[in-house]
């Protein structure tokens, strides 16, 4: 009796909807099982660790000046004229690789040597971290000003290029193999 039952219901299933009820198709072998297939895993996304834009600046001003290869150079061998030659050369080349990337300011711009105010630092004033003071420095509040010992450095905008996935900032520069 049920196989009549059921095809009653299949027959009016299909004249009335176009198709046969699940639990029909699968009683009678009609039913593809369909697998569902484990959805492909999302590209990792790289972590940017604190240390990732010093190590590219580094790199910069290594392809730009050469800087690591003077700085781990032993230059106890050469003459002060020399070693003066090669700094020019390098201090050239490594302020204009600084300069295309980052934007440095002076935290007070003044004269050192000459008395000067904290608030001279403008909205750094407030930073903490923006004005060291030296010396002779009450236990208990904030010292308006004194002599400017060092003009201090912020960077007011850096705009470093961007890193992809792929590349690491932990190779400052890749060694060089010449083929002949």
């Amino acid at each position: 009796m049920s196989r009549i039952a059921d095809a009653f219901s299949s027959f009016f299933g299909i004249l009335f909807s176009g198709s046969l009820s699940a639990d029909i198709a699968k009683t009678y072998g009609y039913f593809k099982p369909v697998e569902k297939k484990p959805e492909p895993k999302a590209a990792p996304v790289p972590v940017v660790k604190s240390s990732d834009g010093a190590l590219q600046i580094l790199g910069l001003l290594q392809r730009e000046a050469r800087l690591i290869d003077f700085l781990m150079e032993d230059i106890s061998a050469y003459t002060d004229d020399q070693v003066g030659a090669a700094v020019r050369t390098l201090h050239e080349q490594a302020g204009k690789a600084l300069g295309r990337y980052v934007t440095i300011s002076p935290v007070i711009d003044g004269v050192e040597g000459t008395y000067s105010e904290t608030k001279a630092a403008g909205p750094l004033a407030k930073n903490n971290a923006a004005v060291k003071f030296l010396g002779n420095v009450p236990a208990q509040g904030r010292p308006q000003g004194g002599t400017l010992r060092h003009k201090g450095w912020h960077a007011s905008s850096v705009d470093l290029p961007e890193v992809k996935a792929a590349m690491s900032v932990q190779i400052i520069a890749p060694a060089e193999i010449e083929i002949e």
